[in-house]
């Protein structure tokens, strides 16, 4: 009996300095990219990167800001982090054997595509969310769309949106139009299988909704910090 109550309060002792130490270092990774790019992520080791390069926020495109925001995640000004009816609309959605989406915000995608890895599982799913809970607490909604348009999938080995631009319209992050912007947000769900250089029928009716839902949301001005700088 003895021997088990000291196996018991060794496991008890290793578990309780494991997550503390996990928290400490997800907390100090999480406060080290306020500051400082990350400078690679492990889908883009896994896939291999090509013609990328770090865009500051100011020299992005107003209109590609509002394109991903319009197209993946229109309460991202306001949400914490996890926006609760996408999530429920989805679940009704997939429910009723409608087209299988997601109810992932641009922060919880943030989340993932910086600190985590691709899979599905809950146990992926609950690092996503604590992820995504530190960086809404620590860091600004400006960096967050920062660092998501410099670490998200844009095509087959191309990450990030000065890649995107460079590639598929032979421009800048910061001189990207309303309508190419939303060919790239309208891409975004399948990376590899969309080209917004290249766009299909399908993609190009995606746009237009995606440009027409940017109107909607009243233009760039939507974004606080966006509005701010004018």
């Amino acid at each position: 009996m003895k021997r088990v109550k000291n196996a018991l309060r060794l496991l008890w002792r290793w578990t309780y300095k494991s997550v503390l130490w996990f928290l400490v270092l997800s907390i100090a990774w999480v406060l080290v990219y306020k500051w400082i790019n990350p400078p690679i992520t492990y889908l883009q080791i896994r896939e291999g990167r090509k013609n990328y390069a770090w865009v500051d926020i100011e020299d992005i495109s107003k209109e590609m800001q509002l394109a991903v925001v319009a197209s993946e995640d229109q309460h991202f000004p306001v949400h914490w982090g996890i926006d609760v009816n996408a999530v429920k609309k989805a679940a009704e959605a997939n429910e009723k054997g409608k087209k299988t989406r997601g109810g992932s915000t641009i922060s919880q995608q943030t989340a993932k595509n910086v600190f985590l890895w691709p899979a599905r599982s809950w146990f992926r799913k609950g690092l996503e969310t604590w992820f995504t809970v530190l960086i809404e607490l620590f860091w600004s909604k400006e960096r967050i769309m920062e660092v998501y348009l410099n670490s998200i999938e844009m095509g087959n080995q191309c990450f990030g949106v000065h890649a995107a631009a460079k590639m598929h319209f032979k421009t800048t992050a910061g001189k990207l139009t309303r309508h190419q912007a939303a060919l790239i947000a309208g891409a975004l769900p399948q990376p590899r299988k969309s080209n917004a250089g290249k766009p299909t029928a399908y993609l190009n009716g995606r746009a237009a909704k995606i440009e027409k839902q940017m109107r909607l949301l009243g233009g760039p001005s939507y974004l606080p910090w966006l509005a701010k700088s004018k």
